[in-house]
Order: C-alpha cells, then sequence, then structure tokens
C-alpha cells in the first residue's frame, strides 16, 4: 500500500487549534503531500502529545505512511523477536518505544478517518494483548530459572503453571480507547500442581503477575506500556493478584453480583494459557447465563447506574462543560449497560446473543426481536461517535480522561479535532447525549407504577388483599419493591375483567402458589403486556394459572420474539429440540432442557387455545407435535447415554411407536403417552460394551430407561406420564418386545381390541428400517384380521361393555367415556377401519371406511362425527381449564366463556342439551350398526 492509498482513505481533517504547534509538528514529519500534511498539522495543532509523538518517532512514521498496517505488524514482530531472544534490545523499553508507535499511528488513521472505529479499538486491543504476554513472559523467565515454579520449564514458557490473563471491559471486547487502562483478571490452574507444591506456585505466580503489571505500568523515560488494572478480580482487598480458578470460581457460585456477570460478559483470555482460560470461561457459564429470562438485572443495572452517578456527581441535566462521556447521562456506559443488561436477560436461552462487542451486541438483539431495530441503529450510531469524541479528549494530552473540557477553550480545540465548527459540535454532542439517555432511561426505569391511585383497593376483598403479605413470593425486601409498583396495575386490570371476583380469588391462588417473585415481577414490570395474558389466564383458566405458579419461567417464552408467530410443524419443533440438546454435555441437563421446552411450547398452546387463535381440534394437533418432537430428541440422547455403558442397540436397534391418541396425533394439554417398543435384534445375541447385556434384556432396560427420562421428577418436573399396557400381554408381557414376537403375538394371539389398537398405531422414532417393516405389517394386518367382521363387531361389542362396567359415564359434562362419546365413537371408528382395511390413523377417515363397506350409512357418519367433534371441543377446552372432570363451579364464567365461544352455543344448559343429543344419537347409531353387523355376518 502506497502513501497515495494512504492519503485516499483519508475522508476527514481535524483543524489546528493552535496553528503555530501545528506547524512545528510538520517540521518533523517533512515532504508529505497536501492532505497527508494537513492532517499532521492538524493532529499537531490540536494536541501536546501527538506533537511530542511526532518529535520522536517522525523517523519512523514517514516510511510507516507507505502501509501503515504492516508497519504496525512489524513492530509487533519486533517485539516478539526481543522476547524469544531472536533480537536484542532490553523488551522493557522497546514495549514503550512500541507503544509511541502504535499511539500516533492509530491517533492519525483515527482523525483522518481512515480506519473505522472498529479497525482503530482493535488494533489497540492487539497491541495490549500483545505486550500483556510478552511482559508475563519476560517476569516468569527469572522465577523459572531459579527453580521457584514447580515443573515449569523454559521450553513451555507460555503454559507454565496454566496462568492466564482474562482481559475484560473493553479490552476483553476488542474495544479498547485511546489511552485507556487494561483490565486484567490473572489466574491459574491449580489442578497443574502437586498438593505439595500449591504455595510454591501460588506465590510465584503471584509475583510474576506483579512483575508483569510492573513493566507495563511504570513510567520511565520511555514512557509507560499500559496502565493495568487488576482490582476486577473477586474481592481484590484480601485476594491475592493471580488466584486459583477453583477459588475464584467457588466466589462466583456463591458470592457473584450482577455487576460481575455483566464484566463476563466481555471476558476473554488474552495471554497466557489461552486453553485453560476458555475451560474456566465455560465452568463460569452457569454464573454469567440463567437459565430463564432474567429481568431482575434491569433493576440491579439501574441500581448501578444511580450509585455511580451519585458517587461521580453525575446527577442532573445535561450539560456539555465537564460533562462526563463514559458515566454521564446518555453517555458510552449507558449504551453498554443497556446492551449487556438485555445479553443477561436473553442470553441465558439464546446463546447467539453471548457476544462481546457492543456494537454486535446491538445488532443480534435487533435482530432477535429484543430491541428496535431503529433504536439499535440510533445507539450504534451514537456509540460510535461518543467512542470517537472520547478518543479525542484523551488524545489531547494522553490523559484516562472522559470528560469534556470545563472552558470554552478546551472545548473548542475537541471540536477542531472533530473537524467541525463548535457550535455545530456543540449541538450534534447535545442531541446524541439527550437521545441516548431518552432511549435507555426508558428501559432502565419505567414510569409504570409511578403514579397510585388512593382507591386502588375499592371493588377488592380486602380480606385476600391482606394475606399476599405472608406468602412466599412476597418475603424479600426486594419483591415486595417490585410488587408494590405492579400492584396498582394488576388491581385495575383485575377489576377491569369480565368477573373481576373470580379473577382476584383466581390470582390469589397464582400468587400463593408461587415459590419466589423477583424474577417474574421483574418480567412483569419489563414487560406490561404480560400482566394482560396473567389476568386472562387467571379469570378464564385456574388449571393454566396453578400451572403457571409452579413453571413461571414459561412467561419467558411469551417474550421470545415468535410467541405469536405461524406453528412451525413438528419437523421444525424436532429440529430445534435436537439442536438445543447438542449443545448440552450432561445428561440431566439436556432432560432438563426437553422438560423445559416440551413445557414452554404446551404452554404456548394453551395460550393460543384460551385467547381463540386456534380451535380443539387444532390444538390437539400441536399438542402431538410437541410430544413427537419430545420423544424424537430424546431417544437419541438415551441410546446414546445407555449405549455408553452397555454398548450400542443391537441388530438394528428399536422403534418408539404411539398409540392412542398419540398414534392419531390427537393430545390435550393433559394427556398421557401410550407407547410401545418394538427391537431387531437379528442375530445378534449380546450387546458389546463395556458392559455387555444378552438383547432381551438390553432392550428391557433401556426401554426403561426411555420412560424414566420422561416421567423422573427432575428440577424441571416430570416430561410426560407414559402408560405402555398396550404392549403385547399388557402389564405381564416385557417392557420391549421383539420383532419377531411382535408379529407372531398380534397373528395368533391378539385380541380383538389390541387390533383395534393397531389402527391407531404409529412409529414416533427410532431405527428407519424396522419403523418401516413395522408400518408395512401393520397395513396387512389390518387387512388381514378385518376379514373376519363377526369377530370385530364382536370384540367391539365386548369392549365397550367392559368399559361401561369398569368406568362408565363421569357426570353431565363427561366427554370421553360413557354412550356416544370420544372413547365410544373411537372404538366405532376403529372398527370400521379394521373392517375396512383403513391405513389411515385419522378418526374421519377411519369413519369413511366403516362407509365405504357399507356398514355405516352417511347418515350415521355424519352423527359419529358431530358427537365426536363436539365432544372433543369439550374435552379439549376442559382440560385446559381444569385438571378434574369440568363442573360448572369449578370452570367458573370465564371457563364457561371459552367453552361457548369454542362450541358456538348460547349458554352452558343448550351446551349440556346439545352434548346430550348427539352422544344420544350417536350411541344409537353405533348400538344399531353392530346388531346391523352381526346379524349380516351371520
Amino acid at each position: 500500500m502506497s502513501a497515495m492509498d494512504f492519503v485516499s482513505r483519508i475522508t476527514r481533517l481535524p483543524h489546528a487549534f493552535e496553528p503555530e504547534r501545528g506547524r512545528d509538528a510538520l517540521e518533523h514529519v517533512p515532504d508529505l503531500s497536501d492532505d497527508l500534511a494537513a492532517l499532521i498539522k492538524g493532529a499537531g495543532g490540536c494536541s501536546p502529545y501527538l506533537s511530542g509523538l511526532m518529535a520522536k518517532e517522525g523517523a519512523w512514521l514517514t516510511p510507516a505512511f507507505e502501509n501503515p498496517e504492516a508497519a504496525l505488524e512489524a513492530e509487533f514482530d519486533r517485539l516478539r523477536a526481543i522476547s524469544i531472544g531472536e533480537a536484542g534490545g532490553d523488551l522493557g523499553d522497546e514495549m514503550r518505544r512500541a507503544k509511541r508507535r502504535v499511539a500516533l499511528m492509530i491517533a492519525l488513521a483515527d482523525l483522518g478517518g481512515v480506519w473505522p472505529l472498529e479497525q482503530v479499538t482493535g488494533r489497540l486491543t492487539d497491541f495490549a494483548d500483545l505486550v500483556v504476554g510478552l511482559a508475563f513472559r519476560e517476569a516468569l523467565k527469572p522465577e523459572i530459572r531459579r527453580g521457584k515454579l514447580p515443573g515449569a520449564t523454559m521450553e513451555e514458557l507460555d503454559q507454565s503453571g496454566g496462568w492466564v490473563a482474562l482481559a475484560m471491559g473493553k479490552m476483553g471486547a476488542g474495544e479498547l480507547n485511546y489511552s485507556s487502562d487494561v483490565d486484567l483478571i490473572c489466574l491459574f490452574d491449580e489442578t497443574r500442581f502437586q498438593p505439595d507444591d500449591f504455595h510454591d506456585a501460588r506465590s510465584s505466580l503471584v509475583r510474576a503477575t506483579r512483575k508483569m503489571s510492573g513493566l507495563l505500568n511504570d513510567l520511565t523515560g520511555e514512557g509507560y506500556v499500559f496502565r493495568t488494572d487488576l482490582r476486577l478480580r473477586p474481592d481484590p482487598a484480601v485476594t491475592p493478584v493471580c488466584m486459583a480458578m477453583e477459588a475464584a470460581e467457588r466466589y462466583y457460585e456463591s458470592l457473584g453480583r450482577t455487576w460481575e456477570r455483566a464484566a463476563y460478559i466481555k471476558a476473554r483470555p488474552c495471554a497466557g494459557d489461552v486453553e485453560a482460560g476458555a475451560r474456566f470461561l465455560h465452568a463460569l457459564k452457569p454464573f454469567i447465563w440463567r437459565k430463564h429470562l432474567d429481568f431482575a438485572a434491569i433493576r440491579d443495572a439501574h441500581d448501578m447506574r444511580l450509585r455511580i452517578r451519585e458517587h461521580k456527581g453525575l446527577g442532573g441535566a445535561i450539560t456539555l462543560p465537564g460533562h462526563d462521556m463514559k458515566l454521564g447521562r446518555g453517555g458510552i456506559r449507558e449504551i453498554e449497560f443497556f446492551t449487556q443488561t438485555r445479553q443477561i436477560i436473553a442470553g441465558g436461552r439464546d446463546p447467539d446473543l453471548r457476544v462481546r462487542g457492543t456494537v454486535e451486541g446491538l445488532s443480534l438483539l435487533a435482530q432477535k426481536g429484543w430491541v428496535e431495530q431503529a433504536h439499535a441503529d440510533t445507539l450504534t450510531d451514537h456509540y460510535r461517535a461518543h467512542r470517537e469524541v472520547e478518543h479525542r479528549i484523551q488524545m489531547v494530552n494522553d490523559a484516562q480522561t472522559h470528560r469534556l473540557p470545563k472552558t470554552e477553550e478546551g472545548i473548542a480545540r475537541i471540536a477542531a479535532m472533530m473537524g467541525v465548527e463548535q457550535a455545530v459540535f456543540e449541538q450534534r454532542l447535545h442531541e446524541r447525549l439527550e437521545e441516548v439517555h431518552e432511549l435507555t432511561e426508558g428501559f432502565f426505569a419505567p414510569d409504570a407504577g409511578a403514579a397510585r391511585a388512593e382507591t386502588e383497593e375499592d371493588g377488592h376483598d380486602r380480606e385476600i388483599l391482606a394475606r399476599w403479605p405472608s406468602y412466599p413470593a412476597l418475603r424479600s425486601a426486594r419483591a415486595v419493591e417490585i410488587f408494590d409498583r405492579l400492584r396498582p396495575e394488576i388491581l385495575r386490570r383485575l377489576k377491569d375483567s369480565a368477573h373481576p371476583e373470580e379473577a382476584l380469588i383466581a390470582f390469589d391462588g397464582f400468587l400463593k402458589g408461587l415459590p419466589a417473585g423477583v424474577q417474574l415481577f421483574s418480567l412483569f414490570e419489563a414487560n406490561p403486556p404480560l400482566v394482560d395474558l396473567l389476568v386472562d389466564i387467571v379469570g378464564t383458566a385456574p388449571a393454566l394459572a396453578r400451572y403457571l405458579a409452579r413453571h413461571s419461567g414459561v412467561f419467558d417464552a411469551v417474550i421470545g420474539g415468535d410467541f405469536f408467530a405461524p406453528w412451525p410443524g413438528g419437523a421444525t419443533l424436532t429440529e430445534e429440540l435436537t439442536g438445543k440438546l447438542a449443545n448440552e454435555n450432561d445428561y440431566e441437563d439436556r432432560l432438563d432442557r426437553v422438560r423445559r421446552w416440551a413445557k414452554e411450547w404446551r404452554f404456548r398452546v394453551g395460550v393460543h387455545h384460551l385467547r381463540g387463535l386456534i380451535d380443539a381440534e387444532e390444538a390437539g394437533r400441536q399438542y402431538a407435535d410437541v410430544a413427537d418432537a419430545s420423544l424424537r430428541a430424546l431417544w437419541p440422547v438415551v441410546v446414546e447415554q445407555f449405549a455408553a455403558k452397555h454398548g450400542d442397540p443391537p441388530g438394528r436397534g428399536a422403534c418408539v411407536l404411539g398409540m392412542g391418541s398419540l398414534g392419531a396425533q390427537r393430545l390435550n394439554a393433559e394427556s398421557d403417552l401410550d407407547l410401545i417398543v418394538i427391537y431387531d435384534p437379528g442375530e445378534a445375541e449380546m450387546s458389546d460394551g463395556r458392559r455387555p447385556l444378552a438383547v432381551r434384556p438390553y432392550y428391557a432396560r433401556l426401554t426403561q430407561a426411555m420412560i424414566t427420562a420422561m416421567t423422573a421428577p427432575m428440577a424441571e418436573g416430570k416430561l410426560y406420564e407414559v402408560d405402555m399396557r398396550l404392549r403385547p400381554s399388557g402389564n405381564q408381557g416385557p417392557v420391549a418386545t421383539s420383532w419377531a414376537s411382535f408379529r407372531a403375538y398380534q397373528s395368533d394371539e391378539a385380541w380383538a381390541w389390541e387390533h383395534l389398537a393397531m389402527t391407531r398405531a404409529r412409529v414416533v422414532t427410532g431405527d428407519e428400517s424396522l419403523g418401516a417393516d413395522i408400518e408395512s405389517f401393520r397395513v396387512a394386518l389390518l387387512r388381514e384380521k378385518g376379514r373376519d367382521r363377526d369377530a370385530v363387531l364382536r370384540g367391539l361389542g365386548d369392549m365397550r361393555n367392559r368399559i361401561a362396567a369398569a368406568k362408565g359415564a363421569s357426570g353431565r359434562w363427561a366427554a370421553k367415556l360413557g354412550p356416544g362419546r370420544l372413547q365410544d365413537v373411537e372404538l366405532c371408528a376403529q372398527a370400521g377401519a379394521l373392517i375396512g382395511g383403513v391405513a389411515e390413523r385419522d378418526i374421519g377417515a377411519a369413519l369413511d371406511g366403516g362407509v365405504a363397506i357399507g356398514w355405516l350409512t352417511d347418515a350415521d357418519r355424519a352423527a359419529l362425527g358431530a358427537a365426536y367433534g363436539l365432544c372433543w371441543k369439550v374435552q379439549g377446552v376442559s382440560k385446559l381449564l381444569t385438571e378434574k372432570p369440568v363442573a360448572e363451579d369449578e370452570i367458573g364464567t370465564g371457563g364457561a366463556a371459552m367453552l361457548l365461544r369454542e362450541t358456538g352455543c348460547e349458554s352452558m344448559d343448550a351446551l349440556a342439551a346439545q352434548l346430550d343429543e348427539r352422544c344420544g344419537a350417536a350411541a344409537e347409531v353405533i348400538d344399531t350398526a353392530i346388531a346391523r353387523g352381526l346379524e349380516a355376518a351371520s
């Protein structure tokens, strides 16, 4: 790259605030083109510091313009060569000389717009990374030569002792400012040493760390390299400058605060054993990134902002003289806090948000829907502009300050460095500061709840309200503080609901069941529409409200960006969940992740159904998609875990079949899963793991492991209840059935009701070739067994009689059990499918099969379909509203309104009458059809 190339990249020029000083600077860098001369004159005429650097490094600067990037890289290489002894010179002096050159070139590239902000701060950070590593190497050499660091050698200097410097703050993010100090946390991997050597190793690494800091900090005749701050480590007043990783990890797990979590967003291993540093940061992920949305962090960040303002005296209106560009209102820290706090809130759930850079963070937050794109663009533009002003303040005298000058003359100097008139500079800067403050203050300190009505409790049961302070969710002062701000709005919305008394009682039950309140109340405060949703739920679906009280984390999903988007479908859900599990290494963590994921998606289905966005029919399909995805993603995880001990599944492996409602892909909010496991060992007799098993116990124990994985009560509860009674021989048979045994049983031993059940059997997951064989066999089996119409119909009659004797109907609102209701119509449809050889599992296709063979008439089909459709709506709604059978006094008026909306009836009495009428007609159709079919068969 030639000098003209550098010149061609100049996009702006500073004005020489002191023209005479600018002309003096030109004497040290002569024979330049017009624009380059103007840049040197403007920079030297504004900054005494840069003018002094030109006097010292003018001879280096002139050829460096030919390729500034290569010139800096050459300085880096020169220092590396000195460090390893390939070149002469005192490393401390040469680092200071290199710092002068780096600072000069970066300043000119910044002032002239040759490099964008990210390249300016990136180059500063690259240099800091280099010299931190070289300084520590230099400091460690005498420790190793004197044998003070057990086991260390000069050949493995960079990894000795597992020492690592974590770059924090702007250095960690690659965003060092022009006169920045470097924030480091220095750690070592204590597992590298024997217990008896630990104290000697720590003492040696502490000495080396202190010497490293001195090599960078100390001011000599050649200047200094970087001011170094080691105080971000845990409890710096009492801990050494280099800590064992295990001690640091214990501190963060037990005592770590929100500001430290925010600091670790930008943490990066920059020198030493970077692999050890990466392992430490990985271990710290649970501390930094919480699994649920962490809106409580907003209050912590806001309180921190207020404390900084109070401590630094930065309150009040924005005035430019003396304004702190970093910590003041509308300043750089406001944008960083805004970005980092949003990352903390959502980064536990979305690893894509775990980035270090402020600009990159804002961009991703906008892409993910956490920040409006326009706001992100504005804050990004203002952040870059603020940083450039900050750099020019620091360039004047190489001072680590962020404050604008207090005098008119001082501000005029900064405006000249920006290359604009003072009035224009002040106007633009004031507007940017005000806009940043406006955008960020609304996030940290929303006005919700600021004004309270004196009569907030009017119209409510004061006895209920008086109980609230005794509930677990309100046992901490912080929870009470946040809830007090929310309380007026919650009470107002409860009062405005269709049935305030019922809504208050339901909300009381929800609040009473909450084990803790800070996180949820913070989430509500940051997202007021969630209060509307909560009132809707507690006023309509008490069962869903009780579920929310136990699993309030599912509210996270509502603000995830796509909660109200169209249903993605089973394949997409499976892909999503499989990807999430791939990011987890621990088996139990994977099981909890599946539970959390499934709960959130089932919650979404329930909310969509509750609000009328989908009907019971669509909800049934969506619940089944969630179950399918859970099984398909979890089965390989269970197999992998089991195979690690006992070897890969012998033969072709196994398949998991969904039976009943799961097989038909029609579930409700409370459905359990009917499953069968079929395996094909082929010619294998044993597995080949380190603890091999014979094939039968192998697959039995694998199946039991799958059941446990789904039903075990863990931190996130159970995934699903599982029913295996539809397997061959029911509870008396093995939990897993071999492929050969399954075929023989179904062909020669199975009862008619078991053949009826096969009409809805569906392979959900497992070996594809075995699954294809099972499906082919199922289709052939239905055709073969359906030929004996008499046996099928007698089996249907027997099954109906046994169900009636064992369970009977369960009241006025029974939708599942009883003549002509869900199960009765399903059995009839299955008989039609079996006799007609219909392979489709859908209830409508099965009934059509009965019509096709002449067993049912079109009128019969219509009557059965009408009864089934109404019963399914009642069942789907009731399972969402309550865990018990529907009763009007339990579902309340909100639940009754949902039932009426779903069914199109005008009143509950009209619905009950319609249910009796349709189910009665369906029962009569089934009785007549069975009798007619048996008569024809005889």
